[in-house]
């Protein structure tokens, strides 16, 4: 297995499960906690992560997902980084076919002024909420060539250079946002299968996986590793997995507890999520996580669901040591 430098730090490379494996890094997904009114409780929250070690914080991004649900991904990225002079951001996965790439791109370089060289853009196509998509006046049938039509003019708009465009879907002429983008914020692709695998090779500096098994997450993997070389493009510098998991003493009460928060979101039965999630200790989870780190994800995120934002915080820090220090692949 061929391995890839993450672009959430700057990794010393390690030898992955079963040794030292300190270019595995590790952060969490609080949406929820951090949207408070409450300035000194988000700072708190942030400060807990960095006092633990954790590497970024992830923000996600919906509309209105299943009746309604929904948080605005930049807006979640620009408070946690205004908060934290430190922490990295991955916003994962951002809904780009649903916006027009102008606006997306003058939000990108406006969060570059503020804090460069601390996002990560993740790219999503949406769907698992159809209306989500149609309400915002798109054809669900169009959403995933919209999102190729707004990466190829991201990566034209991040260089400040004049945007002259007429595709399918959008006619923009003699446009330019201002100031480029500097440095450069790397574009990461959601998504599964082959599509998400020429899509990442074609617009993205790596690939952000979720749901999916540590086997097929490798085969994707190594197919992106493989696009990459093919297309001159030397090796992906991120391979990301995003991971729902919950933290208890009990695996069997962390894992009802986990089935129930996930159905409450996404309107499915429990036992969908069990084989694409972790539950128990600490200790459980990096052994979980264990054979997707041999499959080459370097850059984890966990959705955690635990009795207080504080003992997910403690349960991640303690996941990324032992996934640092190599817990054996079951």
């Amino acid at each position: 297995m061929r391995r890839v430098t993450t672009d959430i730090s700057s990794p010393v490379a390690g030898d992955g499960p079963g040794g030292p494996s300190d270019d595995v890094f590790l952060g969490i997904a609080v949406n929820d906690a951090l949207l408070t009114p409450d300035a000194n409780r988000r700072r708190a929250i942030l400060d807990a992560m960095g006092d633990a070690g954790l590497d970024h914080l992830t923000v996600g991004d919906h509309i209105s997902f299943h009746g309604g649900t929904g948080f605005d991904g930049f807006v979640g990225a620009m408070t946690a980084l205004a908060s934290h002079d430190s922490l990295r951001v991955l916003l994962g996965v951002y809904l780009v076919g649903l916006r027009h790439p102008m606006a997306t791109a003058r939000s990108l370089a406006t969060l570059s002024q503020v804090a460069p060289g601390r996002l990560i853009f993740g790219v999503g196509v949406a769907g698992e909420d159809r209306r989500e998509v149609s309400n915002m006046g798109v054809d669900p049938a169009t959403r995933g060539r919209r999102t190729d039509e707004t990466l190829g003019l991201l990566r034209r708009f991040a260089t400040g250079e004049t945007v002259d465009h007429h595709g399918r879907f959008f006619d923009i002429d003699n446009a330019r946002i201002l100031p480029a983008v500097e440095p450069r914020i790397p574009i990461v692709i959601g998504g599964a299968g082959d599509v998400a695998v020429r899509r990442t090779v074609e617009y993205g500096d790596g690939w952000l996986g979720m749901w999916c098994s540590a086997r097929r997450y490798a085969a994707t993997h190594q197919q992106i590793v493989d696009g990459f070389a093919a297309a001159g493009r030397g090796e992906p510098t991120f391979a990301g997995l995003n991971v729902w998991v919950g933290f208890g003493d009990d695996a069997a009460t962390a894992r009802a507890a986990l089935g129930e928060e996930m159905s409450r979101l996404y309107n499915l039965p429990p036992e969908k999520f069990a084989h694409i999630s972790a539950a128990g200790t600490p200790a459980d989870v990096a052994d979980f996580l264990a054979p997707y780190v041999a499959g080459g994800a370097r850059t984890i995120t966990l959705i955690p669901v635990s009795r207080s934002v504080e003992d997910g915080i403690t349960g991640a820090a303690e996941v990324r040591r032992l996934l640092r220090a190599g817990v054996p692949v079951a």
